[in-house]
């Protein structure tokens, strides 16, 4: 009989690597990432978990037919070498190859760009995330998610996983996708709105890291079909600058962390952070007019924010404001969901936010109808019967605090931080329209 104990063999970590003291002994597995034959000895590159380091091999250790995507497990010494990648190599004693690939790799790894276009890397999606800044991304993304989490439940959120097969949608609309439940109509969640709401009336701070489904036949560079959503809900709020406040302090803690332990896949990337401590807010009417003044265009839509239009506001915002971040408030009721709190000051405008972050918009929320009758009056003057969403005004007809809330794009936000062109860059297997694999 066998009792295991939860400790399990010790290896050496590239972060020890890159970090720790010269001379030291090192046991360590990776995969061949780039291998150069020099005649009297070999070089390699070992991609590990976190990173990649320098191996250098003498022929009578070099294992007959290594090439790159061999999985290795090698010992040898951590010694200092000025023209190797961090300033550090090891010296290898010993290695084992572990496995061996089938088939060489499509496309190289570790010699320059890769020179695809969009549909033919992401083909190769499984292979091309091995590379050294593909991985990158979502270390960075890793961060964000991180962070999210940390800093929300030190502030007393408590972390809920809600359904994602629903009865109703949380937006409305035709962008949701329907499915067959045992024969009954049911939908993709567009967003957990409804149940964070819920759960507000339980744990007053809720958040949720989880998929979003927008059945949106866009093909633009912003757009995917699944998205991640961070969102969360809070009650007992004074107004919803309580809930722009919120995300303020998280995505401060977010780029103090992105800068104190991402630091090598950030310069990898050749991205800047924001400054995230002073963060300007701007009225919807007012940014729209500003923005048209300056650079002189007309405003064509005034109920929403089209995209040319978010570039313009925040290249406002960073010329005028000297902020890579702008909450843009006061949303028109017409462009907003049901849920959204009017302005008691304007009924035509709403208690609501979007925060644009480079020129794009990365986060929506506001304050929440809490209300019974106030809710159910909202419907019904847009058209809606109350007695289709009749589990969610469950909460109101039983008592709500004053809530709002927000959910941000983690792939909008990946991809503005990392300076990507194409939210699918941010998104490991991205979904779109056309495309369901790999």
């Amino acid at each position: 009989m066998k009792f295991v104990t939860g400790t399990g063999r010790k290896l050496t970590t590239y972060q020890e690597i890159a970090g720790g003291g010269r001379n030291n002994a090192a046991a360590v597995h990776g995969a061949v990432h780039l291998l150069r034959d020099m005649g009297g000895l070999a070089f390699f590159t070992l991609r590990m978990a976190r990173g990649a380091v320098q191996c250098v091999c003498a022929p009578d250790v070099l294992p007959e037919g290594l090439c790159e995507e061999c999985c290795v497990e090698l010992s040898g010494t951590v010694r200092e070498e000025p023209r190797a990648p961090g300033g550090v190599e090891i010296a290898v004693e010993s290695i084992t190859v572990l496995s061996r690939p089938a088939a060489p790799m499509p496309v190289s790894l570790g010699r320059g760009p890769l020179r695809l276009n969009l549909d033919t890397e992401l083909a190769l999606r499984p292979v091309v995330l091995r590379r050294l800044k593909e991985r990158a991304v979502f270390k960075v993304q890793e961060g964000l998610v991180r962070s999210f989490r940390d800093y929300l439940t030190g502030e007393g959120f408590t972390e809920v996983h809600t359904p994602k097969i629903v009865r109703a949608g949380a937006e409305g609309g035709s962008n949701i996708f329907k499915l067959d439940y045992f024969g009954k109509k049911a939908y993709l969640a567009q967003s957990p709105q409804f149940y964070k709401q819920t759960m507000v009336g339980v744990f007053e701070r809720v958040f949720e890291v989880g998929p979003v489904f927008r059945a949106e036949k866009h093909a633009t560079p912003r757009h995917l079909n699944e998205y991640t959503g961070l969102d969360f809900e809070m009650g007992y709020i004074d107004s919803f600058y309580d809930v722009i406040e919120m995300e303020a302090g998280y995505l401060r803690h977010a780029m103090k962390l992105l800068a104190d332990e991402y630091a090598g896949e950030l310069e990898l990337l050749g991205a800047e952070l924001p400054a995230a401590d002073r963060i300007p807010c701007l009225r919807f009417d007012d940014a729209k007019r500003l923005a048209a003044e300056k650079y002189g265009y007309k405003i064509r839509d005034p109920y929403d924010l089209e995209p040319e239009e978010e570039i313009r506001i925040g290249q406002y915002a960073k010329e005028e404001l000297g902020s890579d971040f702008l909450f843009v408030t006061h949303y028109p009721s017409k462009k907003r969901p049901f849920y959204a709190m009017d302005d008691p000051d304007g009924p035509k405008y709403t208690l609501s936010f979007d925060l644009l972050f480079r020129g794009m918009e990365v986060t929506t929320g506001g304050q929440r109808v809490h209300d019974y009758a106030a809710q159910v009056a909202k419907m019904e003057d847009r058209g809606m019967d109350p007695a289709e969403f009749e589990s969610y005004l469950m909460i109101h007809r039983h008592g709500m605090p004053p809530h709002g809330g927000l959910g941000i794009g983690l792939e909008r936000l990946t991809m503005k931080l990392c300076g990507l062109d194409n939210v699918r860059y941010a998104s490991l297997f991205p979904r779109d329209r056309s495309r369901l694999e790999p």
